[in-house]
């Protein structure tokens, strides 16, 4: 169990546990359902916030693709910029509490201002300071929000003048080199799997490491 929980690949855990690849991808799947079931649907309780997007590239793996000169991993390789689930970039749009360190990701199809807005709305708190980008679609959001823009070579801004930079959006820029690093492993997930993948990784961040309780939790929902 822990080997699922903790991201390691489905060929691994077949070598490991002496069964089968399907099988093993098919408790992988129980799993990942279980942990979507779980994710928290409430706001962080920080006042201050950072909330940003990466564009994990994630086909239809395993699927026969009805264009062999166009598969999906090179398409979504030569795109740039703003990914959608249509074009094999789908968005995963991540939040965090300065304080309490937890986060809130979820995959979406598309990065405009109807998704941002309700992800801000849903999991901060309406007194919030919501820091992120420049990217159009957080224009929306109804919270206090400030804007570092990384198109103009803006990384870091002291708003207040008190000697510390404190627009910024550092903190969950940081999570997303942990969502590659948690997604390195399978060598590509197919995009209607995703979120699944990334409802465990959620977990991992938060808890710090696999606990008992959220192996009982996990294997207690897959049997509801």
């Amino acid at each position: 169990m822990r080997g699922f929980c903790k991201g390691a690949s489905s060929s691994q855990l077949s070598r490991e546990l002496g069964i089968s690849f399907p099988t093993v991808l098919s408790i992988r799947r129980v799993l990942q359902d279980a942990a979507q079931m779980l994710q928290p649907e409430d706001a962080l309780p920080d006042t201050e916030i950072e909330t940003d997007e990466m564009f994990q590239n994630a086909g239809e793996k395993g699927e026969p693709h009805k264009d062999p000169e166009d598969p999906p991993r090179r398409r979504g390789n030569k795109r740039r910029g703003h990914g959608t689930y249509a074009n094999d970039r789908p968005p995963i749009v991540g939040t965090i509490g300065r304080k309490s360190k937890r986060v809130r990701l979820r995959v979406a199809h598309r990065t405009d201002s109807a998704t941002l807005s309700a992800h801000v709305h849903q999991f901060t708190l309406p007194l919030a300071i919501v820091r992120t980008d420049g990217w159009r679609g957080y224009n929306g959001i109804d919270r206090s929000h400030a804007i570092v823009c990384h198109s103009d070579g803006e990384w870091a801004r002291d708003d207040d003048a008190d000697g510390i930079c404190e627009t910024h959006i550092n903190t969950i820029e940081g999570v997303w080199t942990t969502v590659r690093n948690f997604l390195r492993p399978f060598r590509g997930v197919h995009k209607k799997f995703l979120s699944g993948y990334i409802a465990i990784c959620e977990f991992v961040i938060n808890l710090k490491s696999v606990t008992v309780e959220f192996i009982s939790k996990l294997v207690k929902r897959t049997k509801s």
